[in-house]
């Protein structure tokens, strides 16, 4: 039935380009200076279904606008953990924490 076909794809395509993002607060607790703060968040915006990512250094704190069908808060943690850095209960990465510049480990000085 082809009207069926037709609705299924519109609301499929719905969902793609517009959809429901979701908004939510990560805790970066581990982060230390501008350059941390670069490379979360390059990391974080280079995934799918990230709509945007604002980290307040300040704070140490990411507020992200995601798309929960494309992805969700646990990958994005585990993405941040990759990278060397812990996010809200997920901790860093050992191996990739060991490879960060000292200044971007905690208690590293500047």
């Amino acid at each position: 039935n082809m009207k069926h076909i037709i609705l299924i794809v519109s609301i499929l395509g719905l969902f793609a380009c517009g959809g429901d993002s979701t908004t939510a607060d990560i805790q970066l607790t581990s982060m230390q200076c501008g350059m941390c703060e670069s490379t979360i968040e390059d990391g974080v915006k280079a995934l799918d279904g990230v709509v945007a990512f604002d980290v307040d250094i300040d704070k140490k704190v990411g507020h992200i606008e995601y798309k929960a069908g494309l992805v969700d808060l646990s990958a994005i943690e585990k993405a941040i953990s990759a990278l060397g850095y812990s996010a809200n209960n997920t901790q860093a990465d050992a191996v990739a924490y060991e490879a960060l510049a000292a200044c971007c480990k905690v208690g590293g000085g500047h």
